[in-house]
């Protein structure tokens, strides 16, 4: 097995980035979700505005996060992101935990998507695990996945939302997607996951699954599907 594929998304619900080599931290990639879009309500996220999967987030050199190849605070960009979510939002920069849905990082497998039978960038995944035979992911919960340096812990099957019915390139809705993922997959498709130990990855690197359980971190330090406010 080998790392086929590496994707980082500087802003939460917006299109991302894919690399040949990333920094893996505790907090999964860096520069991973850093900026997200919020109202008086709270967090706005595709799951409800879906027209910020038509924008895209990208780094430059200087680790400055781009919307569209402008600077995410350029007054150009605010008014884009006005336009597919409404009036009253404004996007932040935030690098707490709480900033990930789930798990830090999401790890899926070029065996399940093939099962998935659609783009695999409809499921988010920072890191695509290449060589993998069919749905042999459904096993690796409670296992571990080292990538040379770099220690994985593998928590579960992700539950998939109304995100995945959204086509990444077109932005067209297709429900029956996430029928699909209920009926076939149990609504669970690629792994959530945490950073055990630390270490930089490339695209090629190879991957190894093994018998060796991990402690996840303790609740509290990423809160599963809650909003959150930003101090």
């Amino acid at each position: 097995m080998r790392v086929e594929q590496l994707w980082r998304f500087p802003v939460k619900s917006m299109r991302g980035e894919q690399l040949r080599s990333a920094t893996v931290t505790k907090d999964g990639i860096a520069g991973d979700r850093l900026i997200h879009v919020r109202n008086h309500h709270g967090v706005v996220t595709a799951r409800t505005r879906s027209g910020l999967l038509g924008l895209a987030a990208t780094t430059d050199e200087d680790g400055e996060v781009l919307v569209d190849g402008l600077p995410w605070k350029d007054p150009a960009v605010s008014a884009a992101i006005e336009r597919v979510t409404g009036p009253g939002v404004e996007a932040v920069q935030y690098a707490g935990r709480e900033r990930f849905d789930v798990m830090p990082l999401l790890v899926a497998t070029d065996g399940g998507i093939t099962a998935f039978a659609n783009s695999g960038r409809r499921l988010r995944p920072n890191i695509v695990v290449g060589g993998v035979d069919g749905l042999a992911e459904r096993d690796w919960p409670g296992r571990t996945l080292r990538i040379g340096e770099v220690v994985i812990g593998m928590l579960k099957l992700r539950q998939r939302c109304v995100v995945t019915t959204f086509d990444p390139d077109t932005g067209e809705q297709d429900l029956d997607v996430l029928r699909r993922i209920n009926r076939e997959f149990d609504g669970r498709v690629a792994l959530d996951c945490w950073v055990e130990r630390p270490g930089t990855i490339s695209v090629g690197d190879p991957v190894e699954v093994v018998d060796e359980h991990l402690e996840p971190p303790p609740r509290g330090g990423w809160i599963v599907g809650a909003p959150y406010t930003v101090p």
